[in-house]
């Protein structure tokens, strides 16, 4: 009888709090082309032309440093066919070692342009997603949605439901140009901690 007595005042305190819950309220979802809106922004437009102009000044380097190094790569190659068999001499011997040397030098430059235009088109990035963040929010809260979803993770919407525009506006508005040379890498030292 005790058990039966226990169990119902047990019973009569957690009614009152599963009855309290709050209900989720419906969701009322927009959806947004990130696509469409990072590359029509103002600001990406003018990324995308600069990055593209280093992109194309990268390749060209590549092909500056690669016409010379190939000539000379074959002209050794050829020195070194001659000898049939024979050991190099001294002279070829240094002449492949400098080749060697600015083979490894032109990639070295190379490797580095590479990194800092992917450091580059990061950063841009990085700015981009930080102004987006509350701009969906904002757009959220003015439309009356409580969900927004990238409009390629749907498989079908509304035109109605579509807030690609509302978001490219804020965007022009809130970011209307974007840093392209990221900021140095710093290398951080940890430093011993001392006792």
């Amino acid at each position: 009888m005790k058990i039966l007595i226990v169990s119902a005042a047990l019973a009569a305190t957690t009614l009152p709090t599963a009855a309290s819950a709050q209900a989720i309220p419906a969701a009322t979802i927009a959806v947004v082309d990130l696509d469409r809106v990072t590359r029509d922004c103002n600001a990406c437009k003018a990324a995308a032309t600069t990055l593209q102009r280093r992109a194309t000044a990268l390749q060209n380097r590549q092909r500056t440093l690669a016409a010379p190094l190939e000539t000379e790569g074959k002209a050794i190659q050829a020195a070194a066919d001659a000898l049939q068999g024979k050991p190099a001499d001294a002279a070829l011997q240094a002449r492949a070692k400098a080749w060697e040397t600015k083979r490894n030098n032109a990639a070295q430059e190379l490797q580095r342009s590479q990194e800092q235009l992917q450091r580059d088109q990061q950063y841009i990035g990085q700015q981009i997603s930080t102004k987006l963040g509350p701009i969906y929010t904002q757009v959220m809260q003015r439309r009356g949605a409580n969900m927004m979803l990238e409009v390629g993770s749907t498989l079908a919407t509304s035109n109605a439901v579509d807030v690609t525009n509302d978001v490219l506006a804020a965007l022009n508005a809130a970011l209307p140009s974007v840093q392209t040379n990221a900021p140095a890498a710093t290398q951080q030292r940890q430093q011993p901690q001392g006792r």
